[in-house]
């Protein structure tokens, strides 16, 4: 698979700020490439806007990603991020490290469908179907010909999080609220590649991954609170409904007691 992501923004750091008419272009190859690789690892389309590459500053801005729903879902995205920002450790050898990898303002959809699937577990399953199937550990002595790359910390910030279980029968319950909109607090997703990195061309699948997991892990929880919290007011009002009915029987139990 081509390099991208990192290896560019590692490959601009090593060259320095005096090289950066050879990679004038850089940009717009690693937008392509997000594009292009994404789409290919979610089964999905994936678009950006733009990348800047601040070489002197060892920064990359992702500005603008939109994920398309899988198939058989609403034409809405299943998530976007208002902007991912990279910022490069010290570059004095592999594995190179990534400081931090924010991730600014995401639009996440949970969406469920009439089997109860949901679009983020399609998304996560056509991914993890696509990664290289070699799990053997990096021999960080052995010179790989992608670098090797290590992120110290992922940051989602201010997930907006919608639930939609439109589609998804609730049976006798009967829950007619089945669409909710959350704002997440500031979460950490981890790392990625640690001890020996991994190589660059798969750390924005990787990181994916972990978004994935770490937004379905939250997005299960929020589901399953609301639809208790709903399914919980749904008996209550059964009951007190029926605890009326039976209320209403016995008044005029008595009033016929009573000749009334």
């Amino acid at each position: 698979m081509k390099k991208f992501l990192i290896a560019v923004v590692v490959i601009a750091v090593l060259l320095g700020g005096g090289a950066w008419y050879l990679l004038s272009g850089a940009g717009d190859f690693i937008r392509a490439q997000i594009e292009e690789q994404g789409s290919q690892f979610l089964g999905t389309r994936v678009s950006v806007f733009s990348v800047d590459v601040a070489y002197s500053q060892g920064r990359m801005t992702i500005t603008d990603v939109d994920v398309e729903n899988p198939a058989g879902f609403s034409q809405s995205n299943a998530f976007s991020f208002e902007s991912i920002t990279l910022e490069l450790g010290e570059v004095l050898g592999e594995p190179y490290t990534v400081k931090t990898l924010i991730v600014n303002a995401p639009e996440v959809l949970y969406e469920v469908d009439a089997k109860g699937q949901g679009n983020l577990i399609i998304l996560k399953n056509n991914l993890m179907a696509n990664l290289p199937k070699n799990n053997e550990p990096v021999d960080p002595n052995k010179k790989a010909a992608n670098p090797l790359v290590i992120v110290e910390n992922v940051t989602l910030s201010e997930v907006r999080l919608k639930l939609d279980f439109e589609k998804l029968s609730t049976g006798e319950l009967n829950i007619e609220k089945k669409v909710y909109e959350i704002t997440l607090p500031t979460f950490n997703a981890g790392s990625i590649g640690k001890p020996n990195g991994i190589p660059a061309d798969q750390v924005g699948a990787a990181i994916v991954n972990a978004l994935l997991d770490n937004i379905i892990a939250q997005a299960k929880a929020e589901a399953k609170n609301r639809l208790k919290e709903e399914a919980e007011r749904k008996l209550k009002e059964k009951v007190d409904e029926e605890k009326q009915k039976l209320l209403d029987k016995a008044g005029d139990k008595l009033k016929g007691l009573f000749g009334e």
